[in-house]
């Protein structure tokens, strides 16, 4: 259960539940991670970068169907069902998770018949032909697998149940990989609609699997009644909605504007970037999303709670996240080679812009998620409105300037004015301030990342990977031990704290 504003946790505890949920989300998405790279590595060899970006451009018109047929009801619901929790009541949480679900499933519904109903539009405004018309028709019974899960996937972390959610992330992916690579495998680009559908069938079957037995009964309504507990779902939803759709949509242009640039292989070049500096930085955000966000929720009215849980978050973020960004970093041409193939190469400069433009973002998204806690819509609606207007100008700007490489740089750009607004804004909500802790360590990483990233610009390839090597090793291990600090001394193995009070 969530906690209630009377029931703030002391400071040891908080750090314990954000490493506890971070490590339970953060290794269920670790085997996630293993199946991706999988699943990645065979699309890569089996159909090359067209592949992989026909697969980026698929995913992003799914992606924006299920935003706007799910008018944002999943992302609401989350919200309301961690109040619920929060006062302790059952009929409350009940009643809301029920309408979840039920409208959830007729949200799929519509959204898989209009997408199918504007298939040839949408197929001539992405790739300028009807060509994949009959792709992105079959692709719509995806909306409806999504949504429905989304419903109970919803409902289960509303309720704060993060070992479910953990245990779907890892089914999900493995019975993703199971059903992905015999369809492209056999079908070639023809298989990629099918297997997205797969996939989302095969997530929902799993969602249903876990959340089937934590309602017992659908509770009585009346008509009235279910319009009541509906309405500030969907009003709230539709705020949620918009802002996925802007997020999505500004994605979906980037991938134009770089289809329109450079062709069908250039996008692929771009998403298996993309598709790479999320898949680190998704653990934080991941877990950040799951656990933290019903958390701040519960005791969205107490400002000095608030801000104290905020900092306390973005502190194990920026930790569990720097060793990694500054990994990624040093070791990008091999990380391509890794997930992909030699082919990809030239994607590893578009994956280091990536990265520290995720490092901004982790930096950011725990201020951010004070706007939604707090209810704060119109504020969360022009904050949303403004970053997308940014994300395209930069791309489009930069990618006619400096080529491919500035899809990358526009979304780092996108991550330094978005941290200044939102910490501008999350001050004048509720007095939030960085901690001096926290300002250290962002000024740590920070400057590791910045010396690290021009490292590999301006030495050569074996001096910089020498030199990040060192910097990866040395920030490991302070993290290492500046996490071990955070969690109360009779909580950790005996082991570590041997090993801690030799080191101090």
């Amino acid at each position: 259960m969530s906690m209630n504003m009377r029931e703030t946790p002391s400071e040891g505890q908080s750090y314990t539940q954000i490493l506890k949920s971070t490590a339970l989300i953060g290794g269920s998405s670790l085997v996630t991670v293993g199946f991706s790279i999988i699943r990645n590595k065979a699309i890569a060899l089996i159909l090359g970068p067209d592949g992989v970006g026909l697969m980026g451009i698929y995913g992003s018109i799914a992606d924006i169907a299920q935003t706007l047929a799910g008018l944002g009801v999943p992302a609401s619901g989350v919200r309301q069902i961690a109040e619920a929790v929060g006062t302790g009541d059952a009929e409350k949480i009940a009643r809301t998770a029920f309408i979840l679900q039920r409208i959830s499933l007729v949200l799929g519904l519509a959204g898989t018949f209009i997408l199918a109903a504007l298939a040839f539009p949408v197929a001539r405004l992405t790739f300028g032909d009807h060509q994949h018309a009959a792709g992105v028709a079959f692709l719509s019974l995806a909306i409806f697998f999504r949504l429905a899960s989304a419903g109970q996937t919803a409902m289960i972390q509303g309720m704060r149940e993060i070992s479910t959610l953990a245990r779907i992330n890892v089914l999900s992916a493995f019975f993703a990989t199971m059903v992905t690579i015999p369809l492209v495998y056999i079908f070639g680009l023809e298989g990629i609609a099918p297997s997205l559908i797969a996939v989302a069938a095969v997530t929902l079957l799993t969602s249903w699997w876990y959340s089937r037995k934590m309602l017992q009964g659908a509770p009585k309504l009346s008509t009235p009644q279910f319009r009541q507990e509906l309405a500030p779902l969907v009003k709230l939803g539709l705020v949620f909605m918009v802002s996925g759709l802007l997020t999505l949509g500004s994605a979906y242009v980037v991938r134009i504007i770089v289809l329109q640039h450079g062709g069908i292989a250039a996008a692929g070049l771009y998403q298996s970037a993309w598709a790479l500096g999320s898949l680190y930085a998704g653990f934080i955000l991941q877990a950040m999303g799951t656990d933290f966000y019903p958390r701040l929720t519960a005791i969205a009215g107490d400002h000095p709670a608030c801000n104290r849980m905020v900092n306390e978050q973005a502190q194990v973020s920026l930790l569990l996240a720097g060793p990694g960004v500054l990994a990624t970093l040093t070791f990008a041409p091999f990380v391509m080679w890794l997930f992909y193939s030699p082919e990809f190469y030239a994607a590893a400069d578009l994956l280091r812009w990536i990265c520290l433009g995720m490092l901004l973002r982790i930096i950011a998204w725990p201020m951010g998620f004070i706007v939604l806690a707090k209810g704060e819509q119109a504020i969360f609606f022009w904050t949303e409105i403004a970053a997308t207007i940014v994300h395209i100008g930069l791309a489009w700007l930069l990618v006619s300037k400096i080529g491919l490489v500035g899809s990358a740089a526009a979304f780092f750009g996108l991550y330094v004015w978005h941290g200044i607004l939102i910490y501008l804004i999350s001050r004048r909500l509720t007095g939030f301030r960085w901690s001096a802790a926290n300002r250290k360590i962002g000024l740590i990483f920070l400057t590791a990342s910045g010396v690290v990233f021009c490292a590999t610009l301006f030495l050569p390839l074996w001096q910089a990977t020498a030199f990040g090597s060192l910097a990866v090793i040395l920030s490991g291990l302070y993290s290492l031990k500046m996490l071990i600090e955070l969690v109360p001394p009779e909580l950790l193995p005996r082991p570590i704290r041997k090993w801690l009070v030799r080191s101090v």
